[in-house]
């Protein structure tokens, strides 16, 4: 099986078992976190949110309803983070937390654009190169917010480091710095390519690493928990963006932008 194909699969089943979640708990899944609970009718949203992420991964998994099940994921993705997540940049914009929680929606954002990119027949505004340009520098900016919580939280973020690494601070500063990076890359557009596959093996390496140990051994506080799928939902998602690239060259900017071979073929 393809890399590309097995991304997207996995992408799938991340949100089916998203939707899982949602039912056993009965609230609102780690990646809809941040509804303020004075909201009215609250429950009603978080059965919303179930059956979106229920209905959505059922959908991806079908060829035929890939692409627009896409674009629905998306949407709701947009406005889910313009409804509850911007605004907490709005009212504290001085607070690193506030741009991280966003670019956690952004990651998930620029994956179902490149999955719509990628189904699209017709060249539409979000579609086409430029839509993968958009994802791309979505995704950019949301590592970059990654970054930076790294140096602001680093009381937070060393203590995560498993013990055997050993040096944690180290750990802490590096693991900032390659967000910071390859960031810049996709934002910029160079080695587009080199930086979505480096973001990816680092947040695969810190799921595993820093949140499969304490899964394991049960020993998770509810923050944790909501790390542990949240990381594993962004691994899922950077899969995506990783593997959205045809034969491009590592360092080669994204200027000209292209679609994957076979769905430029099916598009004309």
């Amino acid at each position: 099986m393809q890399l590309r194909s097995a991304s997207r699969i996995v992408f799938a089943l991340t949100m089916i078992s998203i939707g899982i979640i949602g039912l056993v708990s009965g609230g609102f899944a780690p990646i809809w976190a941040g509804v303020p609970k004075t909201l009215p009718d609250r429950q009603s949203l978080a059965y919303l949110c179930t059956t979106v992420s229920l209905a959505c991964g059922l959908g991806l998994l079908a060829r035929r309803t890939a692409t627009w099940v896409a674009l629905a994921l998306l949407l709701y993705l947009v406005v889910w983070t313009v409804l509850f997540k911007v605004p907490f940049i709005i009212r504290a914009p001085l607070v690193e937390v506030s741009y991280q929680t966003t670019g956690e929606n952004l990651v998930l954002i620029s994956a179902a654009l490149v999955l719509w990119c990628e189904g699209a027949k017709v060249q539409r505004v979000l579609s086409g190169a430029a839509g993968l340009r958009i994802a791309y520098l979505l995704y950019g900016l949301a590592l970059i917010a990654f970054g930076f919580s790294h140096f602001a939280y680093l009381n937070l973020t060393a203590p995560l480091v498993p013990a055997w690494l050993q040096v944690p601070v180290f750990w802490a500063y590096l693991t900032g710095c390659v967000y910071l990076a390859t960031g810049l890359m996709l934002v910029s557009g160079f080695a587009a390519r080199l930086g979505t596959a480096l973001a990816g093996l680092q947040i695969l390496l810190i799921t595993i690493l820093v949140w499969g140990p304490m899964l394991a051994t049960r020993d998770m506080t509810a923050m944790h928990w909501q790390e542990t799928v949240v990381s594993w939902a962004l691994t899922a998602a950077a899969f995506v963006l990783a593997t959205s690239f045809d034969d491009r060259r590592w360092f080669e900017p994204l200027e000209n932008a292209t679609l994957p071979r076979r769905n430029a073929a099916a598009a004309r």
